[in-house]
């Protein structure tokens, strides 16, 4: 009696600890898609990660913005990083963002942003999840939480993600 007691316990653990299905993908984290899925739009040996901080753009795909500069394509596993690559001063041309739905990447001036939701962020622990259509963004707020906005209000967040009280 003391072992099924036992078993179902820890059988009751791991269906607790999966009690969030719904939030993450297929690979376990809402963030991440399967390789083949994932759009990749840098070159060379790095490309699967991200310029500023290293992490794997497949596995924080669906946080993944782009922009160019100087003619090159930088792909950034967040909204963060790309704020950080812009804090250096440069001046970062055709801000591209993956669309949550799609899994395409859309103009991120023209996405709608829902910001600060349940679901985990990437470099933040604000998240910020984008859409190409306001339906879209309204249907992950009303599942999820979060607040609705656009790419420079989004932007605006994220520069105060890391500011410390000095």
């Amino acid at each position: 009696m003391y072992k099924i007691a036992i078993l179902t316990m820890i059988v009751l653990f791991f269906i607790g600890c999966n009690s969030q299905k719904d939030i993450v993908g297929k690979t376990g984290m809402f963030q991440s898609v399967n390789k083949e899925e994932a759009i990749l739009l840098q070159d060379g040996a790095d490309k699967h990660f991200c310029p500023r901080c290293g992490m794997d753009l497949i596995k924080y795909f669906k946080t993944s913005h782009s922009a160019t500069y100087s003619g090159k394509t930088y792909q950034y596993c967040s909204l963060h990083c790309l704020e950080d690559h812009l804090g250096d001063g440069i001046e970062l041309k055709n801000p591209m963002v993956v669309d949550v739905g799609s899994l395409k990447f859309i103009d991120a001036i023209k996405a709608y942003y829902v910001v600060g939701s349940r679901v985990r962020g990437t470099m933040s622990k604000i998240s910020k999840y984008a859409f190409l259509n306001k339906e879209e963004a309204e249907k992950f707020q009303a599942e999820n939480g979060g607040e609705i906005m656009d790419f420079y209000k989004a932007l605006d967040i994220t520069k105060q993600d890391f500011k410390y009280n000095k």
